[in-house]
């Protein structure tokens, strides 16, 4: 083994009612070409077909050498479920991508170059966003004034020791967006690079298009925003 599959990569979806999806995200787990995988599936007891399907490919992982592990019950939203993934992971980095989400092939081999290369804490990339009338590539940036138009949770990696001290808050749906202010406060090593290594269905919760809902979004911003120390100007 080489040095960089000694690094142990914990990938975790978090899913409910996602047959319709997930099977090309977990084909991309699968089908990566970087092996030192865990793959942790959190479902929250789902009525559909999504658990059997996700153990539908147990065989599949055993044989590639990837871990992978289901675990199915009840949970208080999609930020509980990913804290309950990160308690499960054991991996030296992680990774959490969406059951409507998926990886391009390369994307933890990327990841774990760079880490090596750069020993960051957290890692983002450029994102691939489907649309039902077009696609386009949304850049990955790193400036000193900090919007979320800049990131791209489905790209993110953050070592397991940093998420330790960080789990999300359960607060918002932006409780993403509050971790990544958090980190940067404390001055964090975030390293960013411009490759497109995810691909992003839009349609979901935080992409509602309504009036009331783009207001509540921005209430719910401006307030982590000023919960992590930054000015009143980030209500523009």
């Amino acid at each position: 083994m080489n040095k960089s599959m000694d690094i142990k990569v914990s990938i975790i979806t978090v899913a409910y009612n996602s047959a319709a999806t997930i099977r090309d995200t977990i084909d991309s787990v699968l089908h990566q070409t970087y092996e030192n995988i865990e793959y942790i599936i959190i479902d929250g007891s789902s009525t559909d077909d999504t658990v059997k399907l996700a153990r539908s490919y147990e065989e599949a992982f055993k044989s590639s050498g990837k871990e992978f592990r289901i675990l199915s019950e009840p949970d208080e939203g999609i930020y509980d479920a990913m804290n309950k993934g990160i308690h499960l992971a054991t991996g030296q980095l992680v990774g959490i991508i969406n059951s409507d989400d998926w990886y391009e092939p390369v994307a933890v081999e990327r990841v774990v170059k760079t880490f090596l290369e750069t020993s960051f804490d957290m890692f983002y990339a450029d994102l691939r966003i489907i649309t039902e009338n077009k696609t386009m590539i949304k850049h990955s940036k790193l400036r000193k004034i900090v919007v979320s138009r800049d990131w791209n949770h489905p790209t993110t990696f953050i070592t397991r020791e940093v998420y330790e001290d960080h789990l999300y808050k359960l607060e918002s749906v932006h409780d993403d967006w509050d971790l990544v202010l958090r980190l940067r406060r404390e001055n964090k090593k975030i390293v960013v690079l411009n490759e497109v290594l995810a691909n992003f269905r839009a349609g979901g919760v935080s992409n509602k298009k309504s009036l009331g809902a783009a207001l509540k979004r921005g209430r719910a911003r401006y307030k982590i925003y000023r919960n992590n120390g930054y000015s009143r100007w980030y209500l523009i």
